[in-house]
């Protein structure tokens, strides 16, 4: 086992009604000035916008609006998010929605923390993020855990340039969730969110040659327990039992907890942001479409962890090493189009991609082939375009 570091400072409050705490914990953190983050008006509809209002109001807390963020959100978006913070004077970023909404904020609360800086140059590290507003989130949907996690991910429309950056100042002073609120998720969110808790661990997981068991009993868990709840939510929305062990999964995917004295890879991610930068496909979709294409071009490099996987995850009865490897990834790849997501690029929507399409694209996964990507075995540009033409 490698030496590690665990921080969590984030606080989470958990289960029905929830969002209610919002203006306590802002209270409790000593904030004043308030400036809420949503996307949709969806939050408005449902009314959790009032309730969080109504707690802010009772609490004695001025707050201001900033809505609109997409999905693969924006560096401009967040831009003008900045601005209004440090017009408003906001000690507090408080995202009421999903991960791209409390990536918005994260991005935000280090614009306002460091105003002389351009936002991409802190993104970029051309220029160190020396403070940052507290951020504290009211989650809306099971996905990308950002709500625990050290990291933040934003596209620059202009360059075509997705990048995620991880620093401590990314941990939310506060989490409030409640699993009811996704019992109206369309399909289409909530699959999306299934696949990207399975990969946030995934990705944490296939890192050979290294013991930590409770590390790997922990994170084979989270994901039979994403699957199977997965399962069971899509048929029953009402489920709140099966909802809640989602939501908690998605938070303990991403808060670093199953990469201790094993660290983490994501190069499947930055395969996946690759596309969605270039095409804005729904990120999850992006990586349950070349995440098989990926583990078969790998598995050999690491036979024992793969099978493993297949064995302790899928109940793969199989004696042999390397059989066992490739049905583990035939299981998982069988799951994500049993949910209905894309296991191709094909099925994403990129239909047969010309050579300069895949060119781009490894350059983009691998910053212009100056960055190797996987801890199995080093993959340059070449090697990822390799990849993207399996999952072709």
């Amino acid at each position: 086992m490698n030496n590690f570091e665990y921080y969590t400072p984030t606080k989470v409050i958990f289960g029905k009604g929830a969002a209610s705490q919002a203006g306590a914990e802002a209270k409790r953190i000593g904030a004043t000035r308030v400036l809420i983050v949503y996307g949709s008006d969806r939050v408005r509809k449902k009314g959790l916008m009032d309730i969080v209002k109504k707690s802010l109001i009772e609490a004695g807390i001025s707050y201001e609006e900033f809505g609109g963020v997409k999905p693969n959100p924006l560096l401009s978006h967040a831009e003008e998010g900045v601005q209004k913070a440090i017009r408003f004077n906001a000690d507090l970023i408080l995202a009421v929605g999903g991960g791209s909404v409390i990536d918005t904020a994260k991005g935000i609360a280090h614009g306002k923390g460091n105003p002389d800086q351009k936002l991409w140059d802190l993104w970029t590290k051309k220029a160190p993020i020396k403070a940052s507003v507290p951020v504290g989130a009211v989650l809306t949907i099971p996905a990308a855990g950002s709500e625990m996690s050290d990291s933040a991910v934003l596209t620059n429309e202009e360059t075509h340039q997705k990048f995620g950056i991880n620093t401590e100042f990314n941990r939310c002073a506060f989490a409030l969730l409640d699993p009811a609120e996704a019992e109206e998720l369309p399909d289409w969110q909530l699959k999306n969110g299934i696949v990207d808790i399975m990969m946030h661990t995934m990705e944490r997981y296939f890192i050979p040659e290294i013991k930590c068991d409770l590390t790997d009993r922990i994170a084979e868990g989270v994901i039979r327990t994403t699957r199977d709840n997965g399962r069971m939510v899509l048929k029953d929305r009402s489920d709140y039992d099966a909802m809640a062990e989602i939501w908690w999964c998605s938070s303990l995917s991403h808060n670093n907890l199953t990469e201790c004295g094993r660290g983490k890879d994501f190069s499947v991610h930055k395969i996946g942001m690759a596309l969605s930068a270039l095409f804005d496909y729904t990120h999850g979709a992006t990586l349950s479409a070349v995440w098989a294409s990926w583990a078969r071009y790998l598995y050999k490099d690491a036979v024992l962890r793969f099978a493993r996987y297949a064995r302790q995850v899928w109940d793969i009865e199989e004696a042999d090493d390397e059989q066992a490897a490739v049905k583990g990834i035939d299981a998982t790849e069988a799951f994500f189009r049993e949910i209905g997501m894309p296991v191709s690029l094909k099925e994403l929507g990129l239909a047969d991609p010309d050579e300069e399409t895949i060119r781009k694209l490894s350059l983009h996964a691998t910053m212009n082939d100056t960055v190797k990507l996987s801890r199995i075995r080093p993959l340059s540009a070449a090697d990822i375009a390799e990849i993207y033409r399996a999952a072709k």
